[in-house]
């Protein structure tokens, strides 16, 4: 094996050759030039060498610059710690190995007396007479090998940023973000920080360093992500949270189709350019997903998106939720993901007085594909709660934060379960945890203004109603139509204090959506809690109680928001109404049912 290996392109020869003779003066080997076959037995042989040598001298120039092969090799060798470059014609270095110091050898002119010549041969000196006293001392001293203890890091994924120009596209980059933390978090040997802390930081200026040290990390990977159609561009970049150097950075641009594999290769990157162990059954969990499809993962993401900035009870949101993941299950029928949002959907149109035994099915389905499912088992905990098993909810419910007690879903279903059954501390805790695990959650920010009003908190109404604007107003920026999220914002206003706001956005969302009953009865809540005015709340709810459904008529009797008009003539009828015109309906079902 040769003392150095000399890395270049082969276009480059002449100029190395002169370079290759001044080392071989020195006494020492090269391989440089090997006369073999290209194929397999080429490729084994360069990377015995290059393991081999004692260092490692790479030629950059234009041509050896765009050279992969070359990049790959000073990379090897900056990571043990035995690259030695040198450049001619300043040609640019690749972004990995910048921090390295690099000889210019332009002057040289073939005399290994230079200057840059001396400074070169003095560096492969020092590391071939390290080398060489390594071997003398392992060859002296006969001792039982030892396994070095495994290096330990721990690293943050900063959420990726969304350079496609649309921020319909947020979805996608930040489903690539979660995937890679959850890729590397199934890797024993790293500490990775979590979505919910690594997310605080996203749409922010951030310096690396001031991350490392606030996050405790060692490492930080960055990176952006530009869909346009068909094909995808993805950039990463692992960098020293101490040294400040990039460790490992590379440019992947595919078919979109391909999205998993490059998932797999940044995770597989990672873990080669920290050294770290991947144990076979870790290599195995990373490459392991819900689906391998990429059209029904992409589905699945924008159905999730659709559920974390809409309403519970929103018939439009379910319905865009049921066709997307609809077609997330016929392209992948064991995507059990899909079928356990799509139960969500499910659950809204139940709650709205659609029945339908579908939803409880999508649950079960999911559960025979993944028992261990947590978003699952707490979408399993609403349908019971819905069907009046509260003790059959509530261990669905344990099991759900049991398996995952850092999932969204989980924590979003948590604190709504702890809301109907008036456990407001308890839905706090949940609430909170959801919005700060999904920045773009509107619905756990105005949950937490119900909760804390309830609760008695005046300070925490205010600073939830703040997030929930603020949160609000930045989607409304780029879609100031959407129903939905001008009801958030209205209700928002109206905790803050200001009225004549508020009202002007709910007359807006009526105008927009004048029949959608959930709009309705939130803006009941608002006008009794925080406008005062009871009586156009009741006007409100008249709506609402014209077509209110079973499962949902609980939860309003139940709701703390309305719990100051019960003593009102006008709420007693209604509710009496109500729950007249549901019996007649099962009494006039229940002979169909018979037959």
């Amino acid at each position: 094996m040769a003392d150095v290996f000399v890395s270049y392109a082969r276009a480059d020869k002449a100029r190395v050759a002169p370079l290759v003779a001044a080392l071989e003066a020195k006494g020492w080997s090269v391989w440089w030039d090997p006369e073999i076959s290209p194929g397999k037995e080429f490729d084994d042989e360069i990377d015995g060498e290059l393991q081999a040598a004692a260092a490692v001298l790479v030629v950059w120039t234009p041509t050896s610059v765009a050279s992969r092969w070359v990049r790959g090799e000073a990379r090897d060798a900056a990571e043990r710690g035995i690259l030695v470059p040198v450049r001619f014609e300043q040609a640019r270095l690749p972004i990995d190995v910048r921090a390295i110091h690099t000889t210019d050898l332009d002057d040289w002119k073939g005399d290994p007396a230079s200057v840059p010549a001396q400074e070169c041969l003095q560096a492969l000196g020092t590391m071939i007479a390290q080398a060489r006293a390594a071997q003398s001392a392992k060859a002296a001293v006969a001792v039982k090998p030892q396994v070095p203890k495994a290096p330990h890091y721990s690293v943050c994924v900063l959420p990726f940023v969304n350079m496609s120009g649309d921020p319909e596209q947020e979805y996608f980059s930040d489903g690539i973000t979660e995937d890679i933390i959850t890729d590397l978090s199934k890797v024993s040997a790293l500490d990775v920080i979590s979505r919910n802390d690594s997310f605080l930081y996203k749409g922010k200026q951030v310096e690396v360093p001031k991350v490392a040290q606030e996050l405790k990390v060692s490492h930080v990977l960055e990176g952006s992500v530009r869909k346009a159609g068909s094909r995808v561009r993805i950039t990463a970049q692992l960098i020293d949270g101490t040294l400040r150097t990039h460790v490992w950075a590379e440019r992947y641009d595919r078919d979109a189709s391909d999205i998993f594999a490059i998932q797999d290769e940044i995770s597989h990157a990672i873990v080669k350019a920290l050294k770290v162990r991947l144990l076979p059954e870790e290599k195995q969990a990373i490459e392991r997903r819900g689906t391998n499809s990429a059209e029904a993962h992409d589905l699945y993401l924008m159905a999730r998106q659709i559920y974390i900035t809409g309403q519970e009870t929103d018939e439009n949101s379910a319905n865009a939720i049921l066709r997307l993941c609809g077609r997330a299950t016929e392209i992948d029928p064991d995507y059990a993901q899909a079928w356990a949002l799509m139960a969500t959907g499910y659950r809204t149109l139940l709650e709205i007085g659609l029945h339908s035994d579908k939803g409880l099915a999508a649950v079960e389905r999911a559960l025979t594909l993944d028992p261990n499912l947590a978003e699952a088992h707490a979408i399993k905990a609403q349908f019971l709660m819905a069907a009046s098993d509260p003790e059959a909810a509530a261990a669905e419910a344990e099991t759900a934060l049991r398996l995952d007690p850092e999932s969204y879903e989980v924590n979003r279903a948590a604190g709504r379960r702890n809301y109907q059954l008036h456990r407001y501390a308890d839905a706090i805790r949940f609430y909170e945890k959801a919005a700060s695990l999904m920045e773009t959650d509107l619905n756990s920010a105005s949950m937490l203004i119900s909760c804390y009003t309830a609760a008695g908190d005046k300070t925490g109404v205010l600073r939830a109603a703040d997030m929930a604007l603020k949160r609000a107003d930045a989607i409304l920026a780029r879609d100031q139509n959407n129903p939905v999220v001008v009801t958030y914002s209205a209700m928002a206003l109206a905790a803050l204090g200001e009225g004549e706001r508020a009202k002007a956005r709910m007359n807006r969302a009526l105008l927009i959506t004048p029949g959608n009953f959930n709009m309705h009865y939130n803006f009941a809540c608002m006008l009794n809690v925080y406008l005062k005015d009871k009586d156009a709340a009741l006007q409100m709810l008249e709506f609402v109680f014209a077509s209110i459904a079973d499962a949902f008529l609980p939860y309003a009797k139940a709701d703390p928001d309305l719990a100051s008009l019960h003593d009102d003539p006008r709420w007693q009828a209604m509710v009496a109404a109500a729950e007249a015109r549901l019996a007649a309906a099962k009494d006039s079902a229940a002979p169909e049912t018979a037959k």
